[in-house]
């Protein structure tokens, strides 16, 4: 402990105190989110540029989801399709849940595949810091400064692989 306090000034003046840099990150041509992980890939051009830990997903997080209101993270291949400032959460940018497949596979148990799957930051109302656990209805929640970042780099069309 004494060691750390002796070079206590240098800290300061390397700037030890100053709070982080926001997240800046190359424009990002693909996304894998690895459900059971928990981290969300960023790939540019080809090369993975930056890996998001600690995501948070559906409160049942296990297996893909099949129905409305399942409370389950899709898992398949879909784009990033569009974004919403106004969100109820920190921003949101939209997950193209459900494709063809998801559709056919729900009616033809006679449910409804659901929807409005997003990537968001955490409730507008929450006051620091992030929901403890997995809290979505089956979103991919980060936090509030990664989808800062995301949001201005994710492009409409962006593709999103979610795996198991």
């Amino acid at each position: 402990m004494r060691g750390v306090l002796r070079f206590a000034p240098l800290l300061l003046l390397l700037g030890a105190t100053e709070a982080p840099r926001p997240l800046k990150l190359p424009d990002i041509d693909m996304i894998r989110v690895r459900k059971a992980a928990r981290i969300m890939e960023l790939y540019s051009e080809g090369r993975l540029v930056h890996v998001i830990e600690h995501i948070q997903l559906g409160d049942e997080p296990v297996g893909p989801k099949r129905f409305e209101g399942d409370e389950r993270t899709p898992e398949g291949r879909y784009v990033i399709d569009w974004g919403n400032p106004a969100s109820a959460y920190h921003l949101s940018l939209h997950i193209s849940y459900p494709n063809a497949d998801d559709r056919a596979f729900a009616a033809g148990r006679g449910r409804s595949a659901g929807g409005m799957i997003m990537i968001h930051g955490q409730p507008n109302d929450w006051a620091e810091g992030r929901v403890p656990g997995d809290w979505t209805d089956g979103c991919i929640a980060v936090s509030d400064e990664e989808i800062e970042a995301l949001w201005e780099v994710v492009a409409d069309g962006t593709p999103i692989e979610i795996e198991p």
